[in-house]
Parts: structure tokens; C-alpha cells; sequence
């Protein structure tokens, strides 16, 4: 039922319009991009479904995951931010991981399906 009001809420362009002005305030203010971070950085990853989908990403993506991490523990360390023009860009800030957490968590709930199956015999 949620997830219903959740599409409808979503598919309506004047609650998305009220909405823009603060997301992009609460994004400011949660100081994630003044780190270099993206927001898929943030995501717990103690979960099985996410540790799964982050042993899926590429080298690359893995390593700069990894880099952005350090960094941005390092600065926390020390108390200070990235200069202004280091900071994530909006544009910058994709979901990276996001695609693959959907997929294994569909994986998962096909596994699910598949294993709560009873045979009937006639």
C-alpha cells in the first residue's frame, strides 16, 4: 500500500517541484559533498544485499569508492572540508550503486521465492 502512495507521490510534478528546494537543502546541509563524497558512499554496508552488490563493481569503481572514503575520514579527523572547488558536483553525485542493489535485491527475493516453493503431489 505504501509503495503505491510512494509511485503516486513521485509521478506528481507539483509535489516534486514543492519538494526540489528541500532535498537540495537537506543534501547542503548534510555535508557529504563538502568531503568529496557521493551519496551511495554513505549507505550501510553491513547489509548482505549491499555487500553483495559492492563486490560487483568494477576495480576502478572500487578503488575510487575506497579513496573517497580515506579522504573523507582523514578530513573528518582533522576537523576540516575539501576546498570549495574539490566538493561534489550535483551532477557528479550518481547513484552508482544504487542500480546494482536493486538487482540483487530482486535476486534475493527470487531465491526467496524459489526456496518457500512446496510441491503438491496428486
Amino acid at each position: 500500500m505504501l509503495e503505491g502512495v510512494a509511485r503516486a507521490f513521485q509521478a506528481n510534478s507539483v509535489f516534486r517541484a514543492l519538494c526540489r528546494p528541500l532535498s537540495n537543502t537537506w543534501v547542503n546541509l548534510s555535508g557529504y559533498r563538502r568531503l568529496g563524497l557521493r551519496y551511495d558512499d554513505l549507505l550501510r554496508e553491513e547489509t548482505p544485499i549491499i555487500q553483495e552488490a559492492i563486490s560487483r563493481l568494477n576495480r576502478e569503481e572500487i578503488d575510487t569508492r575506497n579513496y573517497r572514503h580515506r579522504r573523507a575520514f582523514q578530513l573528518s579527523l582533522s576537523h576540516q572540508e575539501l576546498p570549495s572547488s574539490q566538493w561534489t558536483k550535483p551532477e557528479d553525485d550518481i547513484k552508482y550503486l544504487q542500480p546494482l542493489i536493486e538487482e540483487v535485491s530482486q535476486e534475493y527475493a527470487e531465491r526467496d521465492a524459489f526456496n518457500s516453493m512446496t510441491s503438491v503431489r496428486k
